[in-house]
């Protein structure tokens, strides 16, 4: 059993560290502050070549590991999450259905285009009706001819709706299974095709540079040929998108509780009180130990199902556990780094207050914790 990492990786590692640092952490206030989309960052990450590290190099990616994708996404997230979870949705979600379901020919058309990070992509699974039960989607796609006429609406969709956003993957029901059960599809749907509307941005609470709309088709039509994988396979690929996308989740929540704990370490080495440094005194230092040790904890789990993922075996479980993991780790680190700070990171001044924001949506995002002891449960036969 080796938990060493490649020589790449770790270059990979301090190199993302070190970007983060210089271009990401200096601005990542103000963005917040605006909840304005930094087209700078995602070009310099682009420049950095981190938009397509799991891709082969066929298609202009990195042709790397998904664990060194996972360490990109960490470091990222030690910093800021907006900028990771742009990143996240762009390979995770958005890009990867086109990757692992779509024909050779889309995938030479998009992939070159997404690696690069001069587009983005996205994908169009949650409704207003059918978030936990991704599978009560209303949305419609009719073949009619050569075809798909889609009507519907989605919501809390990231990336769709920025100026170099380029394509979406929608699930959508295509027709009725034998069984009488709804039969759904993944559908590409370019940005520009008529009926095709961009709607509502949210205002968040947290990840508030990064894009989250609402989208909505009205009789959108797109070649029959832009639905990915064999008809009636849709609902199976989502669930499958869906356990890799858990995965950066995972590390997104891994990265923020790193950073959290830093933080956390920093002050409380910086701040006296009673004459001395407030790391100190035991109970605090407790405090310290326990969040350093839950963030090993979540590391060896996250990156053990990853390993998983990497070498093709298995990884329903892990993946449920590492993202259910993971999050609520972070949960409790900036819970405990934010109290460390007092009344100073109760204000905007001190980034663990952002931090604190930040973390809520992993509890939600790539499946709420409640569904992921669901999958869990479900592979011990509860």
């Amino acid at each position: 059993m080796d938990f060493d990492l490649t020589e790449e990786q770790k270059i990979l590692r301090k190199t993302v560290r070190d970007f983060a640092e210089k271009e990401i952490r200096p601005i990542t206030a103000e963005l917040d502050e605006k909840q304005e989309f930094s087209y700078e960052i995602v070009e310099k990450m682009a420049n950095l070549g981190i938009m397509g590290i799991p891709f082969p190099e066929e298609y202009g990616g990195g042709g790397a590991d998904f664990i060194s994708y996972i360490i990109a996404v960490e470091e990222l997230a030690r910093v800021d999450a907006s900028s990771a979870i742009t990143m996240c949705a762009h390979i995770s979600l958005g890009a990867s259905p086109i990757y692992y379901y779509g024909t050779k020919e889309q995938k030479l058309e998009w992939l070159p285009k997404l690696t690069s990070g001069k587009m983005l992509a996205s994908f169009g699974l949650t409704e207003p009706d059918a978030g936990s039960d991704a599978g009560a989607t209303k949305t419609t796609a009719r073949l009619e001819g050569d075809m798909w006429v889609i009507n519907g609406s989605k919501c809390f969709i990231t990336n769709a709706g920025t100026k170099i956003s380029g394509i979406v993957t929608i699930t959508a029901i295509t027709g009725k299974r034998e069984d009488g059960r709804n039969e759904i599809g993944c559908i590409l749907v370019p940005k520009g095709t008529p009926g095709y509307n961009i709607g509502h941005h949210y205002n968040k609470m947290g990840w508030r540079w990064s894009d989250t709309t609402e989208l909505s088709f009205v009789d959108c039509r797109v070649p029959k040929e832009n639905l990915l994988g064999e008809r009636g396979h849709g609902l199976r690929q989502m669930l499958e998108i869906l356990d890799g996308g858990r995965l950066s989740v995972g590390a997104m929540g891994l990265g923020g509780a790193q950073g959290a704990y830093e933080m956390a370490l920093k002050y409380s080495k910086e701040r006296y009180q009673f004459g001395k440094p407030i790391c100190s005194f035991q109970v605090n230092a407790f405090k310290l130990s326990d969040m350093l040790t839950e963030i090993e904890l979540a590391r060896l789990l996250l990156y053990k199902a990853t390993w998983l993922k990497d070498k093709k075996k298995p990884y329903i479980r892990e993946a449920a556990m590492a993202k259910l993991v993971c999050s609520e780790t972070m949960g409790r680190v900036v819970n405990q780094a934010l109290q460390l700070h007092g009344g100073y990171g109760f204000m905007k001044e001190y980034p663990i207050e952002r931090f604190y924001r930040d973390q809520k949506v992993l509890d939600i995002a790539e499946g709420t914790s409640e569904i992921q002891r669901i999958v869990i449960s479900r592979t011990i036969g509860c």
